[in-house]
């Protein structure tokens, strides 16, 4: 298998390890990754409050860069924002035609062009539907037994396109987890909004959603991420969420590649866990006994 990548700006600074471990988890699951050269930022959500034609350029631009390759392959993107942005832009290139040419003439500043023609992926959506949780079972050396994990989706990579799970009740980290010897800690909160940028913006509204997920974990030995604002959001503010809720509310916080990778014996550096801000506790100690 392979897929172009593209890791977006979260995944090269705040989100440096979910970056580290999405590659190395891919490869030793032998999968190829062709990095997109030249890419830029897609936008993130402060695009869109300068220019709506601005929102879908940037994405644009990095889609048509894949496309100037001159092949088939789907584009694999980790960070949820990014993916959302890249989706969109290609629904809009296949849907509204006068928007595309008006996309086009903006890339062709640069003497590009976005036909639309490359599937936008989730890395969530790749793990579970391109790989299953099969190849992982069988290169498990550190079986995660005994432990539970409480699945997080958020909200971007399930909404608006529900290309690849229920955004109501999704399901799909879950065959993936149990592939690592743990088990699937069963709530209702996997696809709850976890405030996003209100915690810099709206505080009080953030630290609201921030410590009903939290607590909702409780019980859980750690929480399983496929988004580099809801990592932050949930692992950055379980103190202030905490405060504000009258209750401790730390929980281990690992992105998904990380999880699966420490189950696979992958090195622990090369996954980024030193770079994890909320991470103790059981699963730690796990991963220190294996070492």
């Amino acid at each position: 298998m392979k897929y172009h990548y593209y890791p977006g700006c979260s995944l090269e600074g705040t989100a440096r390890e979910y970056d580290l471990s999405t590659r190395s988890l891919l490869a030793a699951l032998d999968v190829q990754l062709a990095d997109i050269e030249g890419w830029t930022c897609c936008g993130a959500s402060a695009a869109e409050a300068t220019s709506a034609l601005l929102a879908l350029a940037l994405p644009a631009r990095n889609l048509a860069l894949a496309e100037r390759r001159g092949d088939s392959m789907d584009v694999l993107v980790p960070c949820s924002a990014c993916y959302l942005n890249l989706r969109t832009v290609v629904e809009k290139m296949r849907s509204d035609a006068p928007l595309a040419a008006q996309i086009n003439t903006v890339l062709g500043a640069e003497q590009l062009h976005l036909d639309g023609r490359l599937r936008v992926r989730h890395l969530l959506d790749v793990l579970a539907t391109d790989l299953g949780p099969a190849p992982i079972r069988t290169r498990v050396v550190q079986p995660l037994e005994g432990l539970r994990i409480a699945p997080y989706y958020g909200c971007q990579c399930l909404r608006p396109f529900a290309d690849f799970d229920d955004p109501e009740m999704p399901i799909s980290m879950e065959p993936l987890i149990r592939a690592t010897g743990a088990g699937v800690f069963a709530w209702k909160m996997g696809g709850r909004c976890c405030g996003a940028s209100h915690m810099s913006t709206q505080r009080e509204v953030g630290t609201v959603l921030v410590a009903g997920i939290l607590e909702a974990a409780q019980g859980a030995d750690a929480i399983a991420t496929v988004c580099p604002m809801c990592q932050m959001n949930l692992e950055a503010f379980q103190g202030v969420a905490g405060r504000a809720a009258g209750k401790d509310l730390h929980i281990n916080m690992l992105y998904l590649p990380q999880l699966i990778g420490l189950a696979m014996g992958l090195d622990a550096a090369g996954l980024g866990v030193q770079l994890n801000l909320a991470f103790d506790g059981a699963l730690r100690r796990r991963i220190t006994a294996a070492a």
